[in-house]
């Protein structure tokens, strides 16, 4: 609906829409059902109030509308255009809801892109974290989105598994042992001790912290890869390793030649450096460490060469919240690359809160609640739903409590129950009720409307996230549109009704069905059966 409202305003203007304006969707009716600053853009340009603009363009899109398609076009001394759509026009989007089915709501729009989507890439010197849960789920959703928009997407997770934070991990497993003494930066959870107890065997010196390290990781690797598929149900297209596919297959050298090349790169302090700001970046960077070691910077950039060379035109890398300082640096080395488009989007901290309380330990681990604890204590759907409801960039609090209550007050149940609901529906109606004008026709209650209106917003709710990468506005309009079914449900018969007007309402509820199964899909929310 709005692609058509837009397609209607492009011919009234006999051009594209200005910079600024927008066709949106008022927070109050009384505004009408979309709404366009375009003409309060145009006054600008043409020098003419804003009243006189708006008046001119109401008129020019009422001549190239089709005939029925608005109830109203409204201008205001603003300079704002306001439209109400007919019933017929919700109508015949119904219709075009259940013909399409599944592919109400794609798009080709982003057909020639080619994207790499790098999101968790937890480190594997430990079990995953609240934020690689966080930062894992709206990746995922993310990539549901773009795919359903026409875009060729490459689920990436890197492995960090090379450089000294993986010989940490080796020596702190030999502390573990009691072969060398403790300190300050060595990694502590229980799993360390679990491990070293597991290999005990294997641990016969002090002489081999990398090699222990490098094995160890292997193990923890295996067990992130476990709680990421198993538990969190979601399923990478490429692993890529930081040791194998680019320290051993030579992209550090080849990425610290590309910069040479480029005439950024100098020596200082017995270091190599990189002149990041010459491109905005608050001090310039090392590469090569006076110990002669490649920096995690310098490995980054050498993967990002590497997912050039592999076709990606554009590539998204979703952080935790302590990589905010990093965006900068690597965004100049995307740009020196030849990445074509890159984001950098930064998750924010969460903290877990039940009964009002905040809670800070584990279970089992000691020091912090870790992800795969989460959905065993609340379930995956409600684990993905409460992050994915929470724009990436806000902090949030994660109300255990609440996600574990099977009621109205979980968003995602009642998302869930919606489309269960509907279901049983269309079971006890028993029907197959063909999409005839006559019966859309028959729609015309300001409760079917209402629930309609609702429906046909969600292809530009998915352009919308495809667009601005913000899949959060998605998971809100899952329990927006669960409210207005409820509602519907609640005050309207479907089944028992006299034949006519219960053939148009399982049209109605049919439309529902399919709405809520693309959008929880999408999401990544399961589809059950009963609840």
């Amino acid at each position: 609906m709005h692609t058509k409202i837009q397609s209607i305003l492009k011919q009234a203007l006999g051009a594209s829409l200005p910079s600024g304006a927008a066709v949106t969707v008022p927070d109050e009716e009384f505004h009408g059902h979309y709404a366009t600053n375009a003409a309060f853009v145009l006054a600008k340009e043409r020098k003419q109030s804003p009243a006189e603009a708006a008046r001119e363009l109401a008129e020019q899109i009422q001549k190239n509308a089709p005939k029925g398609f608005f109830e109203k076009v409204e201008a205001t001394p603003r300079g704002f255009v306001n439209f109400w759509l007919s019933p017929t026009a919700f109508q015949e989007e119904l219709g075009r809801i259940i013909k399409e089915g599944e592919r109400y709501g794609s798009s080709d729009e982003l057909r020639d892109r080619k994207i790499q989507l790098e999101f968790i890439s937890a480190n594997p010197t430990g079990p995953l974290t609240l934020a690689n849960g966080r930062g894992g789920f709206f990746g995922d959703a993310l990539a549901n989105v773009l795919v359903h928009c026409g875009a060729k997407v490459e689920r990436e997770h890197y492995v960090n598994d090379a450089g000294n934070q993986i010989l940490i991990l080796g020596k702190s497993v030999l502390a573990a042992a009691g072969k060398i003494s403790d300190e300050e930066k060595f990694y502590k959870g229980e799993y360390v001790k679990e491990w070293a107890a597991a290999h005990a065997k294997e641990i016969r010196d002090a002489a081999v912290p990398l090699e222990l390290g490098k094995r160890a990781a292997a193990d923890l690797l295996k067990e992130i890869r476990r709680a990421i598929e198993e538990k969190a149900q979601i399923h990478f297209d490429r692993w890529t390793s930081e040791d194998k596919d680019i320290h051993e297959k030579g992209l550090v050298e080849k990425t610290l030649a590309l910069f040479k090349e480029k005439g950024l790169v100098y020596k200082a302090e017995g270091a190599v450096w990189l002149k990041t700001t010459q491109f905005g970046d608050d001090k310039d960077r090392v590469l090569i460490t006076s110990d002669k070691y490649p920096t995690y910077f310098l490995a980054d950039a050498g993967h990002f060469l590497e997912t050039k060379e592999r076709g990606f035109s554009d590539k998204i890398l979703i952080l935790g919240p302590d990589h905010y300082g990093y965006v900068k640096r690597i965004s100049v080395a995307a740009e020196l690359v030849g990445i074509g488009a890159f984001e950098a989007i930064v998750t924010q901290a969460i903290r877990l809160v039940e009964n009002g309380v905040e809670v800070k330990m584990s279970k089992r681990k000691g020091k912090f609640v870790m992800f795969e604890e989460l959905i065993d204590e609340v379930g995956a759907d409600a684990a993905r739903f409460f992050f994915l409801q929470v724009s990436p960039e806000a902090h949030m609090d994660f109300d255990m409590s609440l996600a574990k209550e099977r009621s109205a007050k979980n968003p995602v149940y009642y998302a869930q129950y919606a489309y269960v609901r509907s279901r049983k529906i269309l079971e006890r109606a028993n029907s197959e009720s063909q999409i005839a004008k006559s019966a859309l026709n028959r729609l015309t209650g300001e409760n079917e409307l209402r629930l309609i209106r609702a429906l046909v917003r969600f292809p530009e709710m998915v352009a919308q996230a495809a667009a601005t990468h913000r899949v959060h506005h998605l998971a809100q309009y899952a329990v927006s549109l669960a409210r207005e079914f409820h509602g519907f449900y609640e005050k309207e018969k479907v089944v028992g009704v006299e034949k006519e007007l219960e053939e148009a309402r399982v049209l109605l509820v049919r439309g529902v069905v399919v709405v809520l199964e693309n959008l929880l899909t999408i999401l990544g929310v399961s589809r059950p059966d009963k609840m």
